[in-house]
């Protein structure tokens, strides 16, 4: 079996899990805990936070730990909506969103928000004539992906960042997808709050995080989904998954790292696969097509 599913998930790296190991066996204190073993989880969480907001260029104390990019979408947009309910209950949002928003946009249109889905265009961009025209004065939130999922298109956030500004709303890009894989800088993009998830770029499963603008002019407020014992600034309580959240980080390092040799390589497989396979051959020559390449991108990539 060849594995082709990294958009999915990727594997861990070998070096994200040396890090992790400690905080699994001898290091397992609650990071919360305020006796030596608890400070030092503590420090290495506080590293974590770090090594994330430099691979986005943001403040460590913009950076919300969660269970995933789901949790942390929820946790965007149920904030928003709760916290700017009084400015306004229209959010705009694309109809080929994960269903992680899209299924969030349909349970908040329960609970009396007006949701407006854009559609995109052949190309899979959205029309930004459309979102202008859209906008409203009661517009709180737009939130719109970074990289598509299925068919990798990139959006033009810093353009859609200006047009959502200029009408007074928040935007949201949903960067599961482009984490670790594109160069992101929140501010010369202008966004407001974004999700990503470890797994998406080497790291483990089950943490992710939400970036939460702290800084003017469009400081964001959220109403927290979770209640008891105040963690993470009082935006997302519960004890914190130490060994998940070193692995991120240390995913988040070796990104910033290699994010542009990692790039041009595996973008030369990929031209490399749909050359071989961009062609009217019968199912047995394709199968035979594909063993080729397989071999010439292990051989590329070092495996």
């Amino acid at each position: 079996m060849i594995y082709l599913d990294n958009n999915a998930t990727t594997r861990l790296d070998p070096q994200v899990l040396e890090s992790m190991m400690p905080f699994l066996t001898d290091n397992f204190a609650n990071a919360a805990s305020t006796h030596p073993f608890g400070l030092s989880a503590s420090d290495a969480v506080k590293t974590a936070r770090q090594q994330l907001a430099d691979l986005i260029e943001a403040q460590p104390h913009e950076i919300v730990f969660t269970s995933g990019a789901t949790e942390a979408i929820n946790l965007a947009i149920k904030g928003v909506a709760e916290q700017y309910s009084s400015k306004g209950k229209h959010i705009i949002t694309v109809q080929t969103e994960h269903s992680a928003v899209l299924d969030v946009c349909q349970y908040l249109e329960t609970k009396g928000f007006e949701i407006t889905y854009l559609p995109v265009q052949s190309d899979g961009l959205i029309s930004v004539d459309q979102l202008r025209s859209a906008l409203r004065k009661d517009t709180i939130l737009v939130s719109i992906m970074a990289v598509n999922n299925e068919i990798g298109v990139i959006q033009p956030l810093k353009m859609i960042s200006e047009i959502t500004h200029q009408a007074g709303a928040l935007f949201m890009t949903d960067a599961t997808q482009a984490v670790g894989k594109l160069p992101l800088n929140v501010d010369e993009l202008g966004i407001d709050l974004m999700p990503m998830s470890a797994h998406k770029f080497h790291g483990p499963k089950g943490v992710g995080a939400l970036f939460v603008r702290q800084r003017r002019p469009n400081r964001v407020k959220l109403e927290a989904l979770l209640h008891g014992g105040g963690h993470e600034g009082g935006k997302r309580s519960g004890t914190l998954n130490v060994a998940g959240i070193v692995g991120m980080g240390k995913a988040a390092e070796l990104a910033q790292r290699y994010l542009k040799t990692d790039a041009e390589r595996i973008g030369k497989l990929r031209d490399t696969l749909e050359k071989q396979l961009n062609t009217d051959a019968e199912i047995p020559q394709v199968v035979e097509m594909v063993k080729k390449v397989v071999g010439e991108l292990r051989a590329m990539s070092g495996m």
